[in-house]
């Protein structure tokens, strides 16, 4: 059986290397959802293949979400959640489960997975040195704006410290939230974080 995953391994390198070849030295923003976090062998997985990209040249960057898990933890604090329009309506008790969550849980999480494989990681969120600055999204219902607390949608970014973090061989794994301009912290989506 290891000789399969071994000659499995060597072809997708082979297939790979004009690839590694080509984006050699480039920074690569890495989505990573929470429902691709809901079994063990892929989240390792993922941290190898990541830790991969690192060790081939490339300068990967870990934008993460984590709705099951934010789900599951609202549940367990007896708070509703509900979406409208397809966003999580995010009143103030329910952000500050979200933040536990995302920067507290799950960034952490992805961190000691990548750092199995040595001292790459480092997590961050989209408030920390402002790296996100975000405005209150409302959500389109019938055409007409409806509140949903506190989802916002970037406005600017201001990637200085990742930039510092990937320039001293660090991997940044950073958590889907960002700060307005007003102070006040935002549930951001995270393929729109990422991208």
């Amino acid at each position: 059986m290891r000789a399969v995953t071994a000659a499995t391994k060597a072809e997708a390198l082979i297939e790979a290397l004009p690839w590694l070849t080509r984006f050699h030295g480039a920074t690569v923003v890495i989505k990573y959802g929470g429902n691709a976090m809901t079994d063990e062998s892929l989240k390792e997985g993922f941290a190898e293949d990541v830790v991969f990209l690192h060790h081939a040249g490339l300068r990967p960057v870990v934008v993460h979400g984590g709705g099951p898990q934010i789900s599951s933890a609202l549940d367990r604090h007896g708070i509703e959640s509900t979406f409208t329009a397809g966003l999580r309506v995010t009143t103030p008790e329910a952000m500050q489960v979200v933040r536990m969550v995302l920067v507290g849980q799950v960034g952490r999480d992805i961190v000691g997975l990548v750092n199995r494989h040595g001292p790459f990681a480092v997590g961050m969120s989209g408030e920390d040195a402002c790296l996100f600055t975000a405005e209150r999204k409302p959500a389109l219902v019938d055409g007409l704006p409806v509140d949903i607390g506190q989802v916002g949608e970037i406005v600017k970014v201001d990637p200085g410290a990742v930039r510092a973090l990937i320039d001293d061989g660090r991997i940044p794994v950073v958590s889907s939230v960002a700060v307005g301009a007003d102070g006040e912290i935002y549930n951001v989506n995270a393929d729109t974080a990422a991208a």
